[in-house]
């Protein structure tokens, strides 16, 4: 046979493949249903500012694919549920792009789901979503609500609304938690890691040496080595801290188990990114971190990360969070973790802390921070090693931040505690190569 005659034949039976597919495809009954919004896995989060009431919550996978009758998930999209109660007498626009900057409109999410659908359905697609879109302009006196469809992010986020009228700005921020069971602050009850133990309450003078007398630096689970730093102090309830680090873009953190090792093992190997990764063990008073969070890059190689214990003090009638934090650039197989691998540090721990700050800085989660004397430094030209064998330096200082919670402060309004002044991570980093 001749091979022209053979790639026709062959191009014929793929593309009869392809019509059969398609015709299948086509018989798909399109029926979605309505959710009862309540019944989630997410809680409903409301708030109220000058007479506007805003209410949110984040559908999971599941009850998406009943509401919207398609796969947000297989697509990578996420519906987000708003109910705005404009109780004023002028209108408000939502800002949509300060919720999610890539956000998509009903019709160019509808389009993603168009292939293989008959036009009939491909137009009750785009119809339901177009029902399904929250309004963009609330007019006086009403109440709209529905969904706007953003990227996907595991977890839960940092849900911004804000409602523009005439030279007028009114801002509602919300940490939605999406538990999905495999989440650290699932299992994170503050009330019984001390039990009936009554915490002292501390005033600032007190938590300055309480935080100067901390221990260097963690240690492994027999307490007898030290691995990284100590350098991190958060003082905020547990809602506080969740809604001040997602706000500032920092992610929350899966448990280690069968599913979840199995799952960062085969993204080590790919390379794909797993932005809610482990974070693998360390200790503080003889037990793990409590809940660890991360900002993470498009690689599971490469993240910032941070792990938090409570401490056993309070401060102002608040919890206080002893930390730990270092940005990873790499990854290596090691016995030493239950994951077989472990993360690579930056020898510059100093350059993760401040990258910390920097961070809730901008984002307007600071009401007060300071440095305080932790270890003694260590200079560049003579690191110490972790547990794991990785060198680091640093200046022995520890970041505390009072975090603001859901209130937003500008970056100009933080108090800066003038206990101790940081030195410049970069220019400590160029001791080591001798730079001027």
């Amino acid at each position: 046979m001749r091979p022209g005659v053979a790639w026709r034949r062959t191009r014929v039976a793929g593309m009869l493949s392809l019509t059969l597919l398609l015709t299948a495809c086509a018989t798909l009954t399109f029926n979605p249903q309505p959710v009862d919004i309540g019944a989630g896995p997410g809680e409903i989060h409301t708030q109220t500012e000058h007479d506007i009431t805003v209410s949110t919550t984040i559908l999971s996978d599941e009850q998406a694919l009943q509401q919207f009758g398609v796969d947000l998930a297989d697509v990578g999209l996420q519906a987000i549920w708003l109910r705005i109660d404009n109780r004023t007498d002028h209108a408000h626009w939502l800002l949509v792009s300060a919720l999610d900057a890539n956000y998509f409109p009903p019709d160019e999410a509808a389009v993603l789901f168009h292939a293989g659908l008959s036009a009939e359905q491909e137009d009750a697609v785009t119809r339901h979503f177009r029902e399904l879109a929250v309004p963009l302009k609330s007019p006086p006196a009403t109440v709209n609500e529905g969904y706007v469809l953003a990227p996907r992010h595991e977890g839960g986020r940092y849900v911004v609304v804000k409602l523009a009228s005439n030279q007028h700005i009114v801002d509602f921020g919300f940490a939605v938690t999406l538990p999905d069971g495999d989440f650290d602050f699932e299992r994170l009850d503050p009330e019984r890691i001390y039990g009936d133990q009554e915490l002292p309450d501390l005033d600032l003078e007190q938590l300055r040496e309480e935080v100067r007398g901390l221990p260097c630096c963690v240690k492994d689970q027999s307490g007898e080595r030290n691995g990284d730093p100590l350098n991190l102090v958060v003082v905020g309830d547990v809602g506080d801290v969740l809604a001040a680090m997602s706000r500032a873009g920092w992610s929350f953190t899966h448990r280690i188990d069968l599913n979840t090792v199995q799952r960062m093992l085969g993204a080590a190997i790919s390379g794909a990114a797993y932005p809610v990764a482990p974070v693998s063990p360390l200790y503080f008073q003889g037990r793990p971190q409590d809940m660890a969070l991360q900002r993470a890059r498009n690689t599971i190689v490469q993240r910032n990360h941070l792990r938090l214990w409570l401490a056993p003090f309070r401060f102002e009638g608040r919890s206080v969070w002893v930390g730990q934090i270092s940005r990873d650039i790499g990854v290596k197989a090691t016995t030493k973790s239950p994951t077989l691998t472990t993360h690579v540090i930056d020898p510059n721990v100093d350059e993760a802390r401040e990258h910390l700050l920097q961070s809730l800085l901008v984002s307007g989660a600071i009401e007060r921070f300071a440095f305080a004397q932790g270890m003694p430094p260590v200079p560049a030209s003579d690191p110490r090693v972790n547990l794991t064998g990785d060198p680091y330096f640093t200046d022995g200082l520890r970041f505390v931040v009072m975090l603001s919670g859901n209130r937003l402060t500008p970056p100009e309004d933080a108090e800066f505690l003038e206990w101790r002044s940081s030195a410049d991570p970069i220019e400590r980093s160029r001791e080591l190569d001798g730079s001027p």
